[in-house]
């Protein structure tokens, strides 16, 4: 997925786990939700789905757990980590549901569907578990519990993709927004859950995705991430194998739905994630290209530099392949910057294959970097086929060679652009300083300016004087006016 962390160099479970919810509330009302989110963006694009659903049933929400009546954690499998931690949290909420039995908790997205025997029957620790594709029935979810019963609809779709719903943003007077393209993956990574706890792949109608950008533009939102499992493999009305499904629909790929988000307005940016090193074509790079607006920023995992780890892996692709797309960019995208996500220590791993890796590394030069540890997840090809072998100690020697490497290389790339002047889109005040603001650059690295006169939302021209790996200092040059039409006929 994209990262929008104000961090380099870190898993978006590290930076962004446990983040509680808030969504505008309805007055008058007597019912409250507190709404705990886990994971990647798509969890929170999800959150944004569940608050529109239960607001439209009278809920408001609260940042006090202790004064809810419904308590809803969104959670993720991809990691070990990132269970243990909702553990812990529905642990402390089975506490608070002692002293209150009329309080419902619940347990929603992949670690739901994965868990939902644990979690009801031998753990006791939930009312409700509800999965990725089991959002509109909530309302009857509590209303179940309420008759004294245990309620589940972890049953995966199809078809479902939410797009009928417009989220409720929940960061009031924000700048930078998620959009959902996709759902589900139809790729089999041996090492991923995704497929098992997020379904089959869909995409979404794409006027309704060019509704929900021009709905965030007329909010005051300057930026979106157009969200998916796999992103490039996004196709309305078509096949996997490209075939028409309805001869009366209109059919679209993404390259064509990225062109038409990026007309929405020249001062809407535009991100997306994940792109599939298998999946990505010229034809992408080319929209990107054209479009100022459009970020020349690409997410693109390689996960391992060796062939035969990757075809362990089940990626679908050769390190020669992946290097030609990484040639392919640096060849149609001017200023260009490339991250991407790397595992150390999955199953059988030489440790020639762990040099190929890091000589991609240097062939490569990635501008930011997502580390891990291989952790073994359950119901996954890798737990069937393969065994975890590689010793715990020689993962983490592993990473720390791959950190390494990397924090260099993110030093070098930002010590390139120290003298030169970027556009930047202020999104709020800097965390070192309330004196500061913090925005980022069309390569999405962090810049940190004096606040001046400046107001989140406005794009500025920042002349950089000065770096560390993970951000660029500089100083205003310049206010960029804003294009007259600011407000955008639905």
């Amino acid at each position: 997925m994209q990262h929008n962390e104000h961090t380099a160099n870190k898993t978006i479970d590290e930076a962004r786990q446990g983040e509680a919810i808030m969504m505008p509330t309805n007055e008058g009302t007597s019912k409250k939700l507190y709404l705990e989110s886990y994971g990647c963006q798509m969890n929170f694009a999800d959150s944004e789905v569940v608050a529109s659903i239960l607001s439209g049933q009278g809920y408001e929400t609260t940042q006090d757990s202790k004064e809810a009546d419904v308590i809803l954690l969104n959670t993720c499998s991809i990691r070990e980590n990132a269970e243990q931690k909702v553990r812990v949290r529905l642990k402390d909420f089975k506490k608070q549901k002692n002293q209150n039995p009329e309080l419902v908790v619940g347990v929603l997205g992949c670690m739901a569907e994965r868990l939902k025997k644990n979690l009801l029957e031998e753990e006791k620790l939930v009312d409700i578990v509800a999965g990725p594709d089991s959002y509109r029935d909530l309302p009857n979810l509590i209303e179940e519990v309420g008759s004294g019963q245990k309620a589940v609809n972890v049953l995966l779709s199809r078809e479902e993709t939410y797009a009928d719903i417009t989220p409720v943003k929940l960061d009031k007077g924000g700048i930078t927004s998620y959009v959902s393209i996709t759902r589900g993956c139809d790729n089999m990574c041996s090492f991923c859950v995704v497929p098992f706890t997020r379904g089959r792949e869909r995409s979404r109608d794409p006027q309704t995705i060019v509704r929900e950008c021009k709905e965030l533009f007329n909010l005051g939102y300057r930026e979106v991430t157009l969200l998916g499992q796999n992103v490039d493999s996004y196709r309305f009305n078509l096949s996997a194998k490209g075939e028409i499904k309805d001869e009366n629909l209109p059919t679209t790929n993404f390259a064509q739905l990225l062109e038409m988000v990026a007309q929405v307005s020249p001062d809407m940016r535009v991100r997306f994630s994940t792109s599939h090193p298998k999946d990505m074509g010229d034809d992408v790079l080319e929209v990107i290209a054209k479009y100022e607006n459009v970020c020349s920023y690409i997410h693109l995992p390689v996960q391992s530099g060796n062939t035969a780890m990757l075809k362990r892996m089940n990626r679908g692709y050769s390190r020669e392949w992946y290097m030609d797309r990484i040639a392919a960019i640096k060849r149609i995208i001017p200023n260009y910057c490339i991250s991407t996500d790397i595992i150390s220590g999955f199953c059988d791993e030489t440790d020639e294959e762990h040099q190929d890796t890091i000589s991609l590394m240097k062939e490569v030069e990635f501008g930011f970097a997502y580390m891990y540890k291989y952790s073994e997840r359950p119901k996954t090809l890798a737990e069937r086929k393969f065994e975890d072998n590689v010793p715990d100690e020689v993962k983490s020697a592993r990473l720390e060679e791959i950190i390494a490497l990397q924090g260099q290389h993110s030093l070098k790339q930002h010590q390139e652009q120290v003298g030169k002047t970027v556009k930047v889109l202020i999104e709020g005040p800097s965390k070192r300083s309330d004196e500061q603001l913090f925005g980022r650059d069309d390569r999405n690295s962090v810049v940190i300016f004096d606040r001046g006169d400046l107001k989140k939302g406005q794009y500025v021209m920042v002349h950089i004087k000065d770096c560390t790996s993970a951000t660029l200092f500089g100083d205003v040059v310049e206010v960029l006016p804003p294009h007259p039409i600011q407000h955008i006929e639905l």
